[in-house]
């Protein structure tokens, strides 16, 4: 990830504008109270919300470990965690930051996956925030216990940049946490892409823009994915599908994609059109029920890499399809600017871009 500052920070940084409709973009969540019982949007029953206690300093390339949540489940039990990490900034510059949440086993040893995202806070100054200066990251993992025992998981923050000086990121307290179901998301499923290493020296990543990228792209389908449709359970009345799409502008002189990607020089920017698709299946295998929501993403090159959260809530599933099966995709269209890269699994198991569904039971 290239963090370094350019002069002229003119450039508009924004996340998703989703249209509205059986659908809704996941808003930026309200400032977090402390640790207590909330509604779980994404599933169903309760989630426990814990907050961050005080305003915790993120030092320049040090992984902070900021709220712990311990839990002890049955082999198979699943959980929904949902993060937000918001940052402040000492220094004007470009400071990148990533967020993650990490689960432990017993013996200390972290469970495979590990869900992030990232952005470049783009400094102490921006005022294109919804809260000026203060950057919000969100993260989604759907966690399931490998064996009984008890699990610790972590929401984590990592601070980077090409800066000299001394700076810092803080976390701030009213609106960093980390919440958990309170039960188990009982058939719940999950999605991610293939890997997608930060550099991309093998040229393994999705890329979609122009020269050689390809125009467009389904995430979760004809990108790599391996295929799959998830089955709601029988008993349910009802499912909900999320997605967390990660995308990099490739910027001449970037660290974050492969050479060849790298069209335009910084400053050009990137427009995406997005469009997250669930679709109930009909016993051909063809679409029966297509549910979408759309949306037009700016990325730019100081914020280099941004998440956008994408929500169906409240899906019926309609017995006149004749299954019960669903398919989950993103396609993604490059309108103008950059080429960008679909952020992958790095490392082997840390997450950036991923898909979740749910059963809503009565």
């Amino acid at each position: 990830m290239n963090t370094g500052r350019v002069a002229g920070r003119a450039f508009t940084a924004c996340l998703v504008a989703m249209a509205v409709a059986v659908v809704a973009l996941w808003p930026a969540a309200p400032r977090a109270q402390a640790a207590g019982v909330a509604a779980a949007p994404a599933g169903a029953g309760t989630t426990t919300r814990t907050a961050l206690a005080v305003d915790t300093v993120i030092p320049q390339g040090v992984t902070v470990d900021l709220v712990r949540r311990t839990m002890t489940l049955a082999e198979g039990e699943k959980r929904h965690l949902r993060a937000r990490l918001e940052a402040t900034s000492t220094t004007t510059g470009i400071v990148g930051l990533t967020q993650r949440i990490r689960c432990l086993d017993p013996s200390g040893s972290t469970v495979p996956v590990v869900a992030a995202s990232a952005r470049n806070h783009e400094g102490s100054d921006t005022v294109t925030y919804a809260t000026p200066g203060h950057l919000p990251l969100f993260a989604d993992l759907l966690f399931t216990a490998p064996a009984a025992g008890a699990y610790t998981c972590v929401l984590q923050g990592t601070a980077y940049s090409s800066l000299t000086g001394s700076y810092h990121l803080t976390a701030v307290a009213a609106g960093t946490w980390l919440e958990v179901d309170d039960t188990d998301q009982v058939g719940a499923g999950w999605w991610q892409n293939p890997a997608c290493e930060s550099a991309d020296p093998t040229g393994a990543c999705t890329y979609v823009g122009s020269g050689p990228a390809r125009r467009d792209a389904w995430v979760f389908y004809d990108d790599g994915t391996p295929s799959r449709k998830w089955e709601a359970h029988p008993d349910a009345v009802g499912v909900s599908a999320q997605a967390n799409l990660e995308l990099t502008t490739c910027y001449h002189g970037t660290a974050s994609c492969a050479e060849a990607m790298q069209s335009h020089p910084r400053g050009r920017n990137a427009v995406v059109d997005a469009r997250f698709e669930f679709i109930q299946l009909g016993t051909t295998g063809h679409a029966c029920r297509t549910h979408s929501t759309t949306a037009r993403r700016t990325v730019t090159d100081d914020a280099h890499h941004a998440v956008g959260y994408s929500r169906l809530t409240g899906i019926p599933v309609d017995p006149a399809c004749g299954t019960r099966n669903f398919l989950l995709r993103v396609y993604v269209k490059h309108v103008s600017g950059q080429t960008v890269k679909v952020d992958g699994v790095q490392s082997g198991v840390t997450s950036l871009t991923n898909g979740l569904a749910v059963n809503h039971f009565a």
